[in-house]
């Protein structure tokens, strides 16, 4: 299969955008939320298929339908013949694949910051689970996925690449305002749980238990451990109907969709300089935040 030609970033509404996560806009600022939704929302490469897994586990348990049909993106406009599950459609709107849902709760996700987030998101008072990473993986990872994915914009070289992102040059914005503008939301907003990414790693169970909590699920002690067992990155990584290896628009022989799922990997990229660098520009972004990760991030050499 030919793959399209990659898209071009633009500013969009205060944020780098590609016409594949804005040509259904309309309909995505008018998107009709229902009081049961749960959305699970990210900054791209951060835990979001992750989470969407362990969501779809806990309400539905397994299923042998592909993770992207049973938790859609909410903003996505992709033609359906790169799509893993070759929808009959010409294009799969994030939006109609929703509202011809027949699951309750429909189990939502989206990359999209705050500020572009539906009204009836927060007018229908819909619970939000929000899952961040570091800073440094997140940029490796998402490196490596958009080297993969022809619908993401050419990322070049990897110098260059963590120059764009320290820039917030990103599709979806910067990762800066992405992270600390959820932060914010969840302090006046009740109905958003907040998880790291770190803290999965290091206590898969200890982190379903908290968010069974938050959505009101109380899975027996059989479950959760099967739950456990299927989320481990080893099993994701060969579940295809996790793993996206159905994708046309992606290629499998530069990197893998679920790469690695390890929490410093960032070492095996950054330079000694990069690193440093990376630093001081990370203490000025994030000077007057009160988001802190659950790991040291800065102030250590690759």
């Amino acid at each position: 299969m030919d793959h399209p030609p990659r898209p071009e970033l633009f500013d969009f509404h205060g944020i780098s955008m590609t016409h594949y996560f804005t040509s259904n806009w309309e309909n995505v600022q008018k998107f009709q939320a229902r009081p049961d939704d749960v959305f699970i929302a990210s900054y791209p490469k951060s835990g979001n298929t992750w989470l969407c897994y362990i969501l779809d586990l806990l309400y539905f348990g397994p299923t042998s339908m592909f993770l992207q049909q049973r938790v859609p993106n909410l903003e996505i406009n992709i033609p359906a013949r790169l799509t893993a599950s070759r929808e009959s459609v010409a294009t799969v709107l994030g939006t109609d694949h929703i509202e011809s849902m027949q699951t309750s709760p429909r189990l939502i996700r989206t990359h999209l910051p705050v500020h572009l987030i539906p009204k009836s998101v927060w007018e229908k008072n819909c619970r939000i689970v929000y899952v961040a990473r570091n800073a440094k993986d997140s940029v490796v990872s998402y490196y490596h996925f958009e080297r993969m994915t022809v619908v993401f914009p050419e990322p070049g070289d990897w110098g260059s690449y963590l120059k764009r992102f320290m820039a917030g040059k990103m599709v979806f914005g910067s990762w800066y305002d992405h992270v600390n503008n959820w932060w914010k939301r969840k302090q006046s907003y009740s109905n958003v749980h907040f998880m790291f990414y770190e803290d999965l790693i290091e206590n898969t169970g200890r982190e379903i238990e908290k968010l069974s909590t938050f959505l009101g699920l109380s899975p027996s002690s059989e479950e959760m451990e099967r739950i456990i067992d299927l989320v481990q990155f080893d099993k994701m990584k060969t579940n295809n109907n996790i793993n996206l290896s159905g994708f046309a628009g992606m290629d499998f022989k530069v990197s893998s969709f679920i790469r690695k799922g390890k929490v410093g990997d960032w070492k095996n990229h950054f330079t000694v300089a990069q690193n440093e660098e990376f630093e001081e520009d990370y203490k000025i972004k994030m000077k007057n935040s009160t988001l802190k990760f659950p790991i040291k991030v800065l102030t250590e050499n690759p």
